[in-house]
Parts: structure tokens; C-alpha cells; sequence
């Protein structure tokens, strides 16, 4: 049957593809201990409550913070190539965030413990995209113009996130960067 740790998680892979294919309401924990291999009792051992699960895959699978060192990604003079790396640093659009995403979208509007990671998320990577501007760009930002390149960004990035669950096309990333990076890059008219 596995370590308890192993158990565990597999426990949260189950719940995850459940939440994701079926929505959290929908979802049994008998069908998360099937999926899981493991008797139902297992579940309620290491999570009491069904929204337990919830909260461990947002907290576990998709954490709010930290989110990368901005040392990382930062490319001094180049805050395009900065902002791409940060997208791909992030990786919201990875297969395995897919499945978050979707789960985080579907449950924001149904349960606030869903609705709070999310916008903790986007506060912290807000944030970081502020960090990451400031220092690939040699020159001072306005604060104002600095925050709003910075949700332009994030609202990108977790559009294209949000478009990967429908393995549709999503927003050229690489394209807002550099439409960021000339607003904040060129001379005020």
C-alpha cells in the first residue's frame, strides 16, 4: 500500500483529476479513495474534511508564494526577455498547472478558500512582475505606469494559463512583453 507520505499522494492525484474532470461538488471522496487505491477510511485519516483536499492541492500543487527569486529571471537592459523567462519560470501554463487551473477557475466562484489562493496568486505576481521591471529596466519607472504594465502582464499570463485548459490558442506572451517594454522603455511624448 505504500509509505504514508506515498499514500498521501496519491490521495491528492486523485482528487486533483477528480476536481478537475468531475468539479469538487460533484466529486465523492469514494471516488477519490478508488482513484486513490486506498480504503475510504484513508482519506478522512489524513483529510477530515473533503475542502481539506481542496486546500492541500492549492497550498501543496499551486502555492501563492514564493513563486521564483526575481534573480532568476531577471535580464538587466532586457525586460523582455525578463518578463518571458518570468512566464516561463512561472509555468502556469505547464500540463501539470493545467489541471489546477482548472480547478481554480471552475471552484473561485463557489468557495472562497479558492477565490483567496487566486487572488493571492495574482498579488504575488504582481509583485514579482514590479521586481522583475524595475530591475531589467535601467531607468526609474513611474510607480502608476509600473503597476499597470504589471497587471497588463499578469492579466496575460493567466489568460494563457486559463486558455491551455482548452488547449485553445492563447495570448502571445512574448508579444505583450515587448508592447510593455516600449511603454515603459520609451521617451514620454
Amino acid at each position: 500500500m505504500g509509505t504514508p507520505a506515498s499514500r498521501r499522494e496519491r490521495i491528492l492525484d486523485a482528487a486533483e483529476v477528480q476536481f478537475a474532470g468531475d468539479g469538487f461538488a460533484a466529486t465523492g471522496t469514494t471516488a477519490i479513495a478508488d482513484g486513490a487505491g486506498v480504503p475510504k477510511g484513508l482519506v478522512f485519516y489524513y483529510f477530515p474534511r473533503k475542502i481539506d483536499i481542496l486546500r492541500a492541492l492549492l497550498a501543496e500543487r499551486l502555492p501563492s508564494h514564493p513563486l521564483c527569486e526575481p534573480t532568476e529571471v531577471i535580464r538587466i537592459g532586457d525586460p523582455v526577455a525578463s518578463l518571458v523567462q518570468l512566464a516561463r519560470t512561472l509555468g502556469l501554463g505547464r500540463h501539470e498547472s493545467v489541471v489546477l487551473s482548472t480547478i481554480i477557475w471552475r471552484e473561485s466562484g463557489t468557495h472562497p478558500e479558492v477565490r483567496e489562493h487566486l487572488k493571492a496568486l495574482r498579488e504575488n505576481i504582481l509583485e514579482l512582475t514590479e521586481q522583475v521591471l524595475d530591475a531589467a529596466i535601467e531607468h526609474t519607472i513611474d510607480p502608476v505606469m509600473r503597476r499597470q504594465a504589471a497587471q497588463t502582464f499578469v492579466a496575460v499570463v493567466m489568460d494563457e494559463a486559463n486558455t491551455q485548459r482548452f488547449e485553445g490558442t492563447g495570448p502571445d506572451v512574448a508579444g505583450a512583453a515587448r508592447v510593455i517594454s516600449n511603454a515603459l522603455t520609451s521617451d514620454p511624448v
